[in-house]
């Protein structure tokens, strides 16, 4: 097994132990949820749960916040920043956090590794145990910031999640997803929320196998990209609860059009069962999606320990 495997199959008990922040309270302010890489898939996600739960919320890329926070927001607008990063030393994150905080703005730190620069570049920092096999790839660390972000949401992150999610891996790892790595053309579809979970997960699949993917809201689908579909296609459905109908007729379309399609939470040629409701469904997915990249990987001879041109940090001078 490789470490990549052992940090996937192994990241539940980090799950369980994991010390979740309180849900925010309610406010004026725009939070800004920042990162680079994995960590902004997870802000994409996090800001659509925040903005779901009543909250105002955009997630950014951290090198745009720093470069161009005006693009985004007012230059007089409140805000809060939430910042992401597994190593707490990617440069355009702590850049951005520390611009954040000389503006006077609060910034909350989410990471894997104890005093880091973006923790102390913080008013609050929020600092998670990861698997210790983790490695280039983000898989334990991924999970566990998402969980966090969540939580401030105010969804339900508990024991129970863990469960769910581990039983979703425990089904993926039981099916024979031979011919989804039979297919050249990968595609990740999920709205909402489901959204950054989505991109995560052909981020995931593109690393470690180095083979390209897309992502897409489920409704864009149509317009446009469904034009390369074909029998050389695999898509990958994240389903969410309130738009489960609208999203199993595109599937349907896209079977009839030659594509093999994965199911998460809803119909496919495979179909994983997804037990919460909601934004909690892209969380309880996520470790499967970790797993079908690494299984991509192995379909065509690849070590996804050493996805290629990648470091487990972007440190910039």
């Amino acid at each position: 097994m490789t470490a990549t495997l052992n940090s996937i199959t192994g990241q539940f008990p980090f799950w369980r132990d994991a010390q979740m922040p309180a849900p925010l309270p309610t406010s004026d302010k725009t939070r800004v949820v920042v990162g680079c890489g994995t960590s902004y898939n997870l802000a994409l996600s996090v800001a659509a749960a925040l903005t779901a739960a009543g909250h105002r919320a955009i997630g950014v890329p951290a090198g745009e916040w720093f470069d161009r926070p005006e693009a985004y927001m007012p230059a007089d607008a409140p805000v809060e920043v939430i910042a992401l990063s597994r190593s707490g030393t990617t440069t355009e994150t702590v850049r951005a956090a520390e611009a954040s905080r000389a503006r006077g703005v609060h910034v909350i730190g989410i990471s894997c590794a104890p005093n880091s620069e973006l923790e102390a570049a913080s008013d609050t920092a929020c600092v998670f145990d990861t698997h210790p096999e983790e490695g280039i790839v983000m898989t334990a660390s991924a999970s566990l910031m998402l969980l966090a972000g969540f939580a401030l949401a105010g969804l339900s992150v508990d024991g129970a999640l863990a469960d769910r999610a581990e039983a979703a891996l425990a089904a993926l790892e039981a099916s024979d997803t031979s011919e989804f790595h039979a297919r050249n053309h990968v595609v990740f579809l999920g709205g909402g929320a489901h959204y950054g979970v989505a991109l995560e997960g052909a981020l995931k699949l593109m690393e470690m196998s180095i083979c390209a993917t897309q992502g897409f809201h489920p409704g864009e689908y149509r317009h446009g990209p469904v034009s390369l579909i074909d029998d050389g296609s695999a898509v990958v459905m994240l389903y969410h609860s309130e738009t489960a109908a609208a999203e199993a007729e595109l599937v349907k379309e896209l079977q009839d059009k030659g594509a093999f399609v994965l199911g998460l939470g809803g119909p496919g040629d495979i179909t994983i069962p997804l037990a919460s409701d909601g934004d909690l469904a892209g969380a309880e997915a996520l470790p499967a999606l970790q797993l079908l990249g690494e299984r991509h990987a192995v379909a065509r001879g690849l070590d996804s320990t050493a996805p290629r041109h990648l470091t487990k940090v972007v440190v910039l001078s």
